[in-house]
């Protein structure tokens, strides 16, 4: 299992940063080869994405999600991967958020683009390509505050 791990700082406030990350349908905005991620009820999400060429689609569930803190999930079938994002306020408007990935590279196409890190080289662009995004909206497009598996 590869692990993949970038930080960027986004000059927004940590609540609207961790807000618009709670948008998953609106990944494809950001992420390359994201074609889709429907969310089936609060834990679980359906993902389509095009990998190295190949169209896959695979479920995830969200293990934990703390408001302004952190969301982390493992994939339930397809691409065996799980990881955490973390977002804590630098000062009033800015934030550090934190990506934390562990994949499973399937095929033998996706061990070669794992040894050339091309997976890697991908999420340093999402999370530029998030930055982006939520800079130049200066608000989320929506919000979901509820927790899952927090111990608060």
């Amino acid at each position: 299992m590869s692990h993949i791990e970038h930080t960027i700082e986004v000059n927004v406030p940590v609540r609207t940063a961790y807000d618009q990350w709670t948008q998953f349908e609106s990944f494809p905005s950001f992420m390359t080869g994201v074609e889709q991620v429907a969310q089936l009820d609060d834990r679980r999400l359906e993902w389509t994405a095009e990998i190295l060429g190949q169209r896959r689609t695979w479920q995830a569930e969200i293990t934990r999600q703390e408001p302004d803190r952190c969301v982390s999930w493992t994939s339930t079938s397809g691409p065996r991967n799980e990881g955490t994002v973390t977002f804590r306020p630098i000062d009033p408007d800015r934030t550090e958020v934190k990506l934390a990935l562990d994949v499973e590279p399937q095929s033998p196409t996706d061990k070669v683009g794992d040894a050339v890190g091309v997976l890697d080289r991908q999420v340093t662009d999402d999370l530029h390509r998030f930055r982006d995004f939520i800079e130049s909206r200066g608000r989320e497009t929506g919000a979901w505050r509820g927790s899952i598996g927090a111990s608060r």
